[in-house]
């Protein structure tokens, strides 16, 4: 769900410029209107897209760590963002979104390009994001900026579940062994993928309450590790999902270790189920899911900028989530 777009008419607009945390009614605003609008246009009348949660948009605002971009019109008022994430050398954008009556006049364009040009000058080695797969105009417009489709992403969900273990969490350690064990996830990711790492989400997940990273250890060894979100990701629902937005393996045969291991973390977080948004260029993975009774619930389509694609991760596996 990277962006949505229209027609309508021409603004005068000044940008790109950094949104401020004041920023977020307004981000939430042109985000519902711009994807109701893309699914009106989809043939799905009647369906309203609700708004976020602003504590996810104050996470995706810092994670984005300057790279949270938005257009202004004449009043001042927001036309469009492009909110764009570098965690080391891997580089995403999303959400962004165009409001409906300034599409079709090349916004959209200028602010993936905006995008593009800032995670170049940022030296990131991959550049992506993720659309929804059924919208062929979305697909059309980010080939005609260079970009290739790839896999699907599949957010598939696993009930919670006890576990004969409890879960080893980053939060339970004391302030020393927790700097120990985020060297050890970011020497680990390192490892699989050079350059890429997810410390500044690790930490500012702990610093806004969002939820918890979950480390998985045999023998005191560090073999993996999954970042969760467990606050609503709607503005005004009650919390029942636990959202996985990394998942970090040495080798990719843990994963049913660690889908149990969540599981269990969501039962006693509170929340009914957990969601992994699992990378179909990892077949196998993805069918260890399913059969664990893993239920598929959303598609996206994951496209990279032609030259900056993600890298083969062998017998590992890296699950890295394109969207807030």
């Amino acid at each position: 769900m990277a962006s949505a777009r229209s027609w309508r008419t021409e603004h005068h607009t000044d940008g790109p410029v950094p949104a401020r945390r004041s920023d977020i009614f307004a981000l939430n605003q042109v985000f519902s209107d711009a994807f109701t609008e893309r699914y009106r246009r989809d043939g799905m009348i009647g369906v309203r897209v609700p708004n976020l949660n602003p504590v996810i948009w104050q996470y995706a605002m810092q994670d984005a760590d300057g790279g949270a971009l938005v257009w202004r019109d004449e009043r001042e008022a927001i036309v469009a963002f492009n909110v764009v994430h570098r965690s080391g050398v891997e580089g995403w954008m999303g959400p962004l979104a165009v409001r409906p009556d300034s599409q079709g006049a090349g916004l959209g364009a200028e602010i993936v390009r905006a995008g593009v040009a800032w995670l170049q000058q940022a030296e990131a080695r991959v550049i992506g994001l993720e659309t929804m797969p059924r919208t062929m105009d979305n697909i059309g417009f980010y080939s005609g900026l260079g970009f290739l489709p790839g896999h699907l992403t599949i957010t598939v969900t696993l009930d919670a579940a006890g576990s004969e273990r409890a879960p080893l969490l980053l939060s339970q350690l004391g302030a020393r062994e927790r700097d120990d064990a985020m060297a050890e996830c970011r020497a680990l990711l390192d490892r699989i993928a050079p350059g890429y790492d997810y410390t500044r989400e690790i930490a500012l997940t702990a610093e806004l309450d969002l939820g918890d990273t979950v480390l998985l250890r045999d023998r005191g060894e560090l073999l993996g590790f999954a970042l969760c979100h467990t606050v609503p990701l709607v503005e005004g629902r009650s919390r029942e999902e636990t959202r996985t937005l990394k998942v970090v393996l040495a080798r990719a045969d843990r994963l049913p270790a660690m889908a149990r291991t969540l599981a269990e973390f969501a039962r006693r977080s509170g929340t009914r189920r957990v969601a992994l948004r699992a990378q179909t260029a990892d077949a196998e993975a993805y069918r260890a899911l399913i059969r664990l009774g893993g239920r598929v619930r959303w598609t996206d389509l994951r496209m990279c900028l032609a030259g900056f694609g993600e890298p083969a991760m062998g017998n590992a596996l890296v699950w890295s989530n394109w969207e807030i």
